[in-house]
């Protein structure tokens, strides 16, 4: 049954949620900024809310979405029914998720009150890796359609605009062993960099009685320094599986969809240690970050080194000079003092958590999140401040021993340093 309310006396249950939905998507209209979209994905800022947009998220981390919709039933009762559709899924390596949706009060399959979806996502293109578009197919079972359904997926990004298509094939869950099939699209647009707008429509390709064309309108938003997005929307439509996205009724739904990642990472120790390489320190990868050193010109010997003797074959006995000994430990200096280690910040975690580096040796930490980070030592001798996305932060570590550094607005985010 249904999870019902009873609105107050003084304003009807439908007017008070219209009124409530505009005024929260009008106070977050502040979050809105001028700067250009980012490419780092975000499940709800790069898809509607009816569309998967091919969205398979990032390895090693667990998703918790969970969206409800709510109709009002109108006069004299004016009953506030409730439909909740939770994600649950795993971001896995090769462009792989793997979850389930659960809805309650699925009206899907009327000897079935609630919906289950099992279901695998492969994104086989990218366009953030260099693809010209996105392409994903997406794979599972309904158990209250009791079949089998699937979806290929398309998308392109273009400037601040996400476009996106798909078709479907679904298990009918009324007549056993038919086929239904359904089309649907979709896009969004980037307001800022935390505000999104998104809407979709989709349709069986044959109705029956009482299924309509699909839809959902969204404002999408990102919350700023945190990892969760919120999409305040409305569809006419009940859950968000295969089924029930491609299938729309009479009633207008207004209601939300909030996420919540969990990096797990973190806590299985992924890229906390280097791999070993015989003691020596791998080359950085090459930046276009200026380390501060002096300028020498190529043709110049390095301070405290003589420049090299000519050839025997050019000079007498009498013209030779004796070279003096050069300090290895001079030259050993010099090419600490001028070598960097890049590290990165993704999806919530140091990578790596663990560096060893020698004394003199710089090391940049550059943002890949969409929210802000800091690296600020456990013992307080340095901090970043906040480093935005895509921006660096760097340090050069000249005395040996281990440093210890965390993240302040996310403490759990931990790494350390050892100086040799």
């Amino acid at each position: 049954m249904p999870s019902i309310a009873q609105s107050g006396a003084t304003a009807p249950a439908e007017r008070l949620t219209k009124t409530l939905f505009l005024r929260v998507t009008a106070i977050t209209l502040a979050l809105a900024s001028a700067s250009p979209a980012d490419v780092v994905s975000q499940s709800l800022l790069d898809r509607p809310p009816n569309l998967s947009g091919g969205w398979v998220g990032n390895s090693g981390t667990l998703y918790f979405n969970f969206l409800h919709r709510f109709t009002e039933s109108g006069e004299p009762e004016h009953k506030v029914s409730n439909v909740p559709t939770f994600l649950v899924a795993a971001g896995l390596p090769k462009r792989t998720l793997l979850g389930f949706n659960y809805a309650t009060n699925s009206q899907l399959a009327l000897r079935f009150p609630n919906e289950w979806e099992f279901f695998g996502r492969f994104a086989a293109l990218l366009q953030d890796e260099g693809s010209p578009i996105d392409l994903a197919a997406q794979a599972g079972y309904n158990l209250a359609a009791e079949g089998a359904d699937a979806e290929v997926s398309l998308g392109r990004r273009v400037g601040p605009a996400r476009i996106m298509s798909a078709a479907r094939v679904l298990s009918d869950p009324i007549e056993s062993g038919k086929t239904r099939y359904a089309i649907a699209g979709g896009g969004t647009l980037r307001l800022g960099r935390f505000l999104a707008l998104a809407g979709d429509v989709a349709s069986l390709t044959s109705r029956e009685a009482g299924e309509r064309v699909a839809w959902s309108a969204g404002l999408h938003m990102a919350i700023p320094t945190t990892p969760h997005t919120l999409s305040l929307q409305a569809a006419n439509t009940l859950t968000s599986t295969l089924q029930g996205s491609s299938r729309g009724g009479d009633d207008v739904r207004y209601g939300f969809e909030f996420t919540i990642p969990l990096t797990l990472r973190r806590y299985f120790g992924a890229g906390a240690r280097p791999p070993s390489h015989g003691g020596e320190e791998v080359p950085a990868a090459p930046d276009t970050t200026r380390v501060a050193t002096p300028d020498i010109d190529a043709r110049t010997p390095a301070p405290g080194v003589p420049a090299p003797a000519p050839p025997d074959s050019l000079i007498s006995d009498s013209m030779k000079v004796v070279t003096p000994d050069i300090d290895v430990r001079t030259r050993d200096t010099a090419r600490t003092a001028r070598a960097v280690r890049n590290a990165s910040i993704r999806n919530f975690a140091f990578t790596p958590g663990r560096i060893e580096i020698a004394a003199g040796t710089t090391v940049q930490w550059k943002n890949n999140d969409p929210v802000a980070h800091t690296v600020t030592a456990t013992d307080g001798s340095f901090n970043s401040g906040l480093i935005e996305y895509g921006k660096t932060y760097s340090r050069t570590f000249t005395e040996r021993g281990t440093y210890n550094y965390y993240c302040i607005p996310h403490t759990f985010m931990k790494g350390v340093i050892v100086v040799r």
